[in-house]
Formats: structure tokens, sequence, C-alpha cells
């Protein structure tokens, strides 16, 4: 299994806080809110970190998720249906997920470590089952996926 891992996030807020919002998969409507905010996406726009036409697919994949305790499921995809689902949690360091419907086996971790009382550091790995023509090709989206992965719930108000 090849790993692509995001830089280490600050977070501003507790390890158990930063926890408690992704172990509970339902806890990310209040990101898809934030999407269908015009003042949110016009700021978005406005930092140009996320480009126009990336920002459009963005805002459409949010409107097709569905949420669940345990599951998020993106719909209407070129693959079809995809989803990320909780397979293990360990209370309050790690959420591990794997991917459902994907064209390849991958897994996400979302590691947190408490820096102070009320802050602390998260990483996301993504380990994925590639040959090697797919590792180079998947080699740079991935990384740069599991780093904007990183950045979107480094963002989320905990």
């Amino acid at each position: 299994m090849t790993k692509y891992e995001s830089n280490i996030k600050q977070i501003a807020a507790s390890q158990t806080a930063v926890y408690n919002k992704l172990a509970d998969l339902r806890n990310l409507e209040t990101l898809r809110e934030r999407l269908n905010d015009p003042a949110f996406v016009d700021s978005l726009r406005a930092s140009g970190q996320v480009p126009d036409d990336k920002l459009e697919q963005i805002l459409q994949m949010a409107s097709q998720l569905e949420l669940s305790e345990d599951e998020v499921c993106i719909n209407g995809t070129p693959l079809g249906s995809i989803a990320l689902r909780i397979i293990e949690r360990d209370d309050p360091k790690c959420i591990k997920f794997e991917a459902i419907g994907a064209p390849i086996q991958a897994n996400l971790w979302i590691q947190l470590l408490p820096t102070s009382p009320y802050e602390c550091k998260m990483r996301c790995t993504i380990g994925a089952e590639l040959n090697f023509f797919m590792k180079q090709m998947a080699k740079k989206p991935l990384q740069e996926g599991v780093e904007k992965l990183a950045d979107m719930l480094a963002m989320i108000p905990y």
C-alpha cells in the first residue's frame, strides 16, 4: 500500500473537540452550510485559494453529499457513488476510513495529537493499493488531494 501524507496542520481547538466533530460525519453538515453561504463562497473566490472551475465542482459535490454517522457518500461522480466509511475509531487520537465504490482500494486516516488543552495537530494520510503505472499517474493528484483535505478539515469551526 502506497501512503500519501499531508503536512501537519495546527488547529485552534482541543483534540477532543476535533475528534468529536469528525467522528460523527453528520457534523460535516456545517461545511455544506458554509458552502451555501454566498459571502463565504465570495471570500473563497477573492482569496484565490480555489480556482473558479474547482470551486464550482466543490459546490456541486457538496450539494450531492449524503451524510450519516459512519459514512459520507458522494453521488453523481463520473464513477458513480463513492463513499468513505469509518472503519475504526481510536478516541480521541485517530479515525480510519475506507473507500467504498472507488476504482482502487484506499483508506484514509485522520490523526490528532494534543499540543495544549486548547489546540491540537492533525495529519491526514491516504493509503492506496496501486500498481506501478497507476502509482506514477496518481502520485500528484493523491498528494494534492490529501493536502487539500487536511486544509479543509483545519478550516472547519470546532
